[in-house]
């Protein structure tokens, strides 16, 4: 049995990943499973929400991302990988803005069939989404921005702003039927990570 397909959909909060993993979800053609960071840490919460309904902290924790979302952020790249040892094909839901966490998926990922997707955006109309969406910190995709898009080479680039979601994901289906080689991310490096 083969490896399953993982089509890591790159893109800032806000730029389409979601909408385009649904469309590509719809489609019986090539089964998909989404996996989502949001989830992850959704479930996480859940989870301190049920066991501990009464929790009332006795101070207050200023670097509380930091502690949690390493730890299941490699437990999100992880999962990825056991899915695809399965042979199950999978849609990556994430924002990596964070040199380590790059460092950990490129670790855990490297050897694997990867199809790296560019979800493009502009700053003007991610903005614009957060506004509307009302569901994110406005500024929070321009300040991942510069981070996110800083690969320079990807199998496929998807724009939102020109395309639908539903034409999005024909286009990755598209390519993955095109039989064409998914090469982009072997040609990553690991980032170098700089203590301040």
């Amino acid at each position: 049995m083969k490896q399953g397909l993982i089509v890591y959909l790159n893109g800032t909060s806000s730029s389409g990943k979601t909408s385009i993993s649904k469309e590509l979800q719809k489609q019986k053609e090539v089964p998909f499973h989404h996996l989502s960071i949001d989830e992850f840490l959704g479930g996480y919460d859940d989870f301190i929400d049920k066991k501990f309904p009464d929790i009332e902290p006795t101070r207050e924790v200023e670097d509380l991302g930091q502690i949690l979302f390493g730890p299941i952020a490699s437990v999100y790249f992880a999962t990825i990988k056991l899915f695809s040892e399965l042979g199950l094909n999978v849609i990556v839901d994430t924002v990596i803005d964070n040199d380590k966490w790059f460092n950990d998926c490129h670790d855990l990922l490297f050897d694997y069939p990867m199809l790296f997707v560019g979800v493009l955006c502009s700053k003007e109309e991610l903005t614009r989404r957060e506004q509307l969406r009302g569901d994110r910190m406005i500024g929070l995709a321009s300040a991942q921005f510069d981070k996110v898009y800083s690969f320079h080479e990807y199998d496929l680039e998807v724009n939102t702003e020109q395309l639908n979601p539903a034409e999005c994901a024909d286009r990755i289906l598209s390519f993955i039927n095109s039989g064409q080689d998914c090469s982009a991310y072997k040609k990553l490096s690991k980032r170098e990570i700089t203590v301040s």
